[in-house]
């Protein structure tokens, strides 16, 4: 039986670090207002049941946002896929992305990086897919670079982060690179990074920040008519969506202040996105996010290498033996979902692309 697809799998490369490094404090996360607060305790990858990780503030080239950033290798990957059951996992770029004030310097990064990812992928099509990074807030060059990723390198489709430096998916400056991506059926991966807001203390914002600004991101979207524009866009929410389905019909109130719309519309426009189940397939969340994703829009997602091993395989035990409401929706979420998305991924094989 083929493995499960993971959907939300990062990469830290070398390159990627060094990038990080030399950008310094521009790289505590977009979108961020000022330094993040030092964190203490805790360790790169994420297991609260696992030991504190001391008490040393987490700072330096490998510690964005507060959190320190795991070590990570290709070789690293397979093994724990192999561990965990999981045939192909589709790699991306997490927050903070590439772009850390130049707009040069960010087309560089993400063209060095997309090609690092393609290459992985012609190694092994079978374990490895990829979301192309693109250098936003540099609009032109996330379009260009989308068009090479998709058209030359073949990419799986393409990363956006939740917000680009303070600008959220709805923003009418994202219209020509929407228009680029549902020309061609893309696929789009939303993970979030850091909103635009202070960051609290002893809560590093991928804790707590990024759930609200997954679902802040995806609301702006709908209102602002993406979806309406461009039907044929596949767009996949990271973290169950953060608290999206807990919460959609509260948004449709978004019809009042944004003329052109409806609360059909907006609900209608919420139920076209897809959700990855990394850290988030509980008991709790499980009944929401069935009751509102659409058959076949719930995806696995695992998180590595930021979510240990162990507290990965928790969710993954609460995901298997999860019976409550929906459940009998859950069959399509190792694998078939995801391939409905990723044709190249049906029958467990991939022939290598010219």
């Amino acid at each position: 039986m083929p493995g499960k697809i993971d959907v939300h799998q990062h990469l830290l490369p070398p390159r990627y670090f060094e990038a990080l490094a030399a950008a310094g404090s521009q790289a505590m996360g977009a979108g961020a207002q000022g330094d993040a607060p030092a964190a203490t305790g805790g360790s790169a990858q994420w297991d609260p049941w696992g030991g504190s990780g001391g008490t040393t503030p987490r700072r330096g080239p490998r510690a964005i946002g507060g959190w320190l950033m795991p070590e990570w290798s290709p070789r690293a990957a397979i093994e724990m896929m192999d561990e965990a059951g999981i045939e192909t996992g589709m790699l991306s770029i997490s927050a903070p992305g590439v772009h850390f004030g130049d707009d040069a310097a960010a087309r560089e990064l993400a063209r060095e990086l997309n090609d690092y990812q393609a290459e992985l992928v012609r190694e092994a099509p079978d374990r490895f897919g990829h979301f192309a990074v693109l250098p936003l807030p540099d609009f032109d060059g996330a379009v260009a670079e989308a068009v090479r990723a998709l058209d030359e390198l073949h990419a799986d489709g393409v990363l956006l982060l939740s917000n680009a430096h303070g600008r959220y998916l709805g923003d009418p400056a994202y219209e020509p690179l929407w228009a680029e991506l549902a020309a061609r059926s893309a696929v789009v991966f939303v993970h979030p990074t850091a909103p635009p807001i202070t960051q609290l203390p002893g809560m590093p914002t991928a804790l707590l920040d990024f759930p609200f600004d997954t679902t802040r991101t995806a609301v702006d979207l709908v209102a602002h008519g993406v979806f309406d524009r461009y039907p044929n866009l596949r767009v996949i929410l990271s973290h169950a969506g953060g608290f999206l389905p807990y919460a959609a019909s509260r948004f449709s109130a978004a019809a009042m202040f944004n003329p052109g719309t409806t609360p059909e519309r907006i609900q209608a426009g919420l139920r076209k996105f897809y959700f990855d189940t990394a850290l988030s397939a509980s008991p709790t969340s499980l009944p929401s996010l069935l009751a509102f994703a659409e058959p076949g829009h719930v995806l696995y997602g695992s998180d590595f290498p930021y979510a240990h091993p162990d507290w990965t395989a928790r969710f993954d035990h609460d995901l298997d033996t999860y019976d409550g409401p929906g459940a009998e929706r859950l069959g399509d979420v190792r694998r078939t979902a995801a391939e409905q998305l990723f044709p190249r991924l049906a029958n467990g094989g991939v022939p290598r692309r010219q």
